[in-house]
């Protein structure tokens, strides 16, 4: 018998074998659709957090990102903002990170802020130039959203110049309005798009922790591809 013919053979037999296994299956096919026909259709929910449950939300958002290497900080007024950006930026200048030079986006209230934050740096510069922003330490910028499922932040760079302060320079810090944090991905993007149909920026970034990839011979590196170290403040504006 050649080479063909007992590849023939082969699949016959395969064929044969799936035939005879459909044909006993049927009549248990015919009983499992019965019973599921008197299972009535699963009602589709869509969880909308309440704000009561505003704070579970916010507890979520900061121990899912503590899991993934992140650090959160809630404040309750803009002068607590304002000291957290302190001692963050007080603390990094200890270690080698040095937080000497800080880019921050174009979002209006953060020259307002660091203006009061007692801390001596070289630089502090709003929206620098693409190839200027590898010389600088720190990114500070705020985020559109947050998914307390993942501890996740949404960027809508349609709203805010701060994709490149987000991801070049080593440090990331985010500051985030607590009415901001949704449960999981859609409602953080319907929250994105607003009420008024406002277009999605084609360019949204998700942050979640601190850069990290494996694909260095399967080791675990933090920094290659962006940001080594994420702060985010949340601002409990309400509070």
């Amino acid at each position: 018998m050649s080479e063909l013919e007992r590849n023939m053979s082969a699949r016959e037999c395969i064929l044969g074998s799936i035939r005879e296994h459909l044909a006993a299956s049927a009549a248990h096919d015919a009983i499992e659709a019965e019973g599921l026909a008197e299972i009535p259709a699963p009602v589709e929910v869509t969880i909308r957090p309440s704000n009561g449950s505003r704070l579970s939300l916010v507890e979520t958002f900061k121990e899912k990102l503590a899991s993934v290497g992140g650090h959160c900080i809630v404040a309750h007024d803009e002068q607590e903002v304002v000291g957290a950006l302190t001692r963050i930026i007080s603390d990094l200048q200890k270690t080698p990170l040095r937080a000497r030079r800080i880019a921050l986006s174009n979002a209006p209230q953060l020259e307002r802020l660091l203006a009061q934050v007692e801390v001596d740096v070289d630089v502090i510069e709003t929206s620098p130039g693409t190839a200027e922003l590898f010389e600088y330490d720190i990114g500070i910028s705020t985020a559109q959203a947050g998914i307390a499922e993942t501890g996740t932040l949404v960027l809508d760079s349609g709203r805010e110049r701060h994709r490149l302060v987000s991801l070049v320079p080593p440090v990331h810090i985010a500051i985030l309005e607590m009415k901001n944090i949704c449960l999981g991905l859609g409602e953080a993007l319907a929250a994105v798009q607003g009420s008024e149909a406002h277009e999605v920026s084609p360019t949204i970034t998700f942050i979640t922790g601190p850069s990290r990839t494996a694909d260095i011979e399967l080791t675990l590196a933090i920094g290659v591809h962006g940001p080594q170290e994420l702060y985010v403040i949340v601002n409990d504006c309400e509070g």
